[in-house]
């Protein structure tokens, strides 16, 4: 799921814009820049570290740390654009790409990773920088909140995600036996993967919450022969998973319901979230812990698969933004208030990041293949941002400021958990 973690083509302003403090004028190491826009670029380029990385102005002027081989050149078209970047780097650099007013010369995964590696040895940010960050107000997890965020990013069109979501149409972190493993491989492979640490018998029923468009509920039905109810709050999905379950002969194994998981009802054998628990914000962490607890009692067990952090923090503010509004990556530490508070049992936790990396890299590639058919769909202003989107989630998890959680679970007093892990590898 981001880039840029760290760190207007408008007319130029007839009087110049105050510069960010820490950006001022000040010596530069950057051979040949003499504007006052050039020696602020440079000063950035210092304080990250003066990663490998060239910047081109619309004036003509280079600005590169000395003696570097840059991997990347981003051309600035505009005063303004520049002023805004240095500003709010974490918002404005994605939002100039997107609108056309950055080009970038290179690999954009490998941009944003160098751009997350140099960050990391940045100081705080500036007076300017915090006020932004302070005004910014993330999207709410109410019933209603949830609602409208999950159709702002999930409700955009099944036909545009079967451009590159592959033939599972399943958007969540894909598992490679082998390296070699097509997207689709993987994604099966997940989804056994899962079944497998869950223990599923023939018989048994399931609650899913947060289902998509309804691949995991389908092949838990086909291979291991539950039941399944699988809840979702997107209408799109659920019209199209009804339509799968229906053409698959599955509709009186698989129920589909149109409804919030605060509302899952009735004792399951097993509670499985693959994708959901980034949209449900951590002051509703303990709630989930609870619909869970009831759903399967004293004797059922759970899984809970989710993107997260190695330590807490917001997402990155530009995707949460403009692409997942509501979303949250948590830490491990924060995914215990689902199970404390009802003294859950934490049975395994194994963490995916790279998985996810690989994953994120088929889909990239995917939505570039089709990214005519995306442009005839919405426009360029949607293709560009969407490439960000995915790049830039690509370099988080290769560079570990995004991990990838499973979190097995059961209610503390039930033994029958497995002695050892040999059943999570077995074909």
């Amino acid at each position: 799921m981001n880039a840029l973690d760290e760190s207007v083509n408008r007319a130029v302003p007839s009087q110049p814009a105050a510069a960010p403090e820490e950006f001022a004028d000040r010596p530069s190491l950057a051979a040949g820049t003499r504007s006052l826009e050039g020696r602020m670029l440079a000063r950035l380029l210092e304080y990250l570290g003066n990663p490998p990385l060239e910047f081109h102005l619309w004036t003509g002027e280079r600005v590169a740390p000395p003696g570097i081989a840059p991997v990347a050149r981003v051309r600035v078209s505009s005063r303004a654009t520049l002023l805004g970047i240095l500003a709010d780097p974490q918002v404005r650099f994605p939002d100039a790409y997107s609108e056309g007013r950055l080009e970038i010369e290179g690999d954009l995964v490998q941009l944003l990773e160098t751009i997350y590696h140099s960050s990391r040895s940045a100081p705080q940010p500036s007076t300017v920088r915090r006020l932004a960050e302070r005004l910014r107000r993330p999207h709410v997890n109410t019933l209603s909140g949830s609602r409208d965020n999950i159709h702002h990013h999930y409700d955009i069109g099944n036909d545009f995600y079967s451009l590159w979501l592959g033939q599972t149409m399943a958007y969540t972190c894909a598992y490679y036996p082998a390296p070699e493993a097509t997207l689709d491989e993987a994604q099966a492979a997940k989804m056994h993967h899962v079944c497998r640490k869950l223990r599923l018998r023939p018989g048994e029923s399931v609650a899913e919450a947060g289902c998509g468009w309804g691949t995991l509920a389908l092949h838990m039905a086909q291979h291991y022969g539950v039941k399944v109810r699988a809840f979702n709050i997107s209408r799109e999905q659920v019209a199209f998973a009804r339509e799968r379950a229906a053409r698959l002969g599955l509709g009186s194994q698989v129920e589909y319901v149109l409804d919030d998981y605060r509302n899952i009802s009735g004792r399951y054998d097993a509670f499985v979230s693959v994708g959901m628990l980034e949209h449900v914000g951590v002051d509703n962490y303990e709630a989930l812990g609870g619909v869970i607890a009831r759903s399967i009692g004293p004797r059922g067990r759970g899984l809970i698969h989710s993107i997260g952090r190695s330590q807490s923090a917001p997402l990155q503010p530009w995707i949460e933004k403009r692409i997942f509004p509501g979303a949250y990556p948590p830490a491990l530490s924060e995914m215990m208030r689902i199970f404390e508070p009802w003294e859950f049992s934490v049975l395994d936790v194994e963490n995916l990041r790279l998985h996810y990396a690989q994953t994120l890299r088929h889909w990239l590639e995917l939505f570039e293949s089709a990214s005519g058919r995306v442009r005839e769909m919405f426009d360029e202003k949607f293709v560009r941002m969407w490439r960000m989107y995915l790049a830039g989630s690509v370099a988080g998890f290769t560079t570990g400021a995004l991990q990838l959680f499973q979190v097995v679970f059961a209610p503390r007093d039930n033994n029958e958990v497995p002695m050892t892990r040999e059943h999570l590898y077995a074909r």
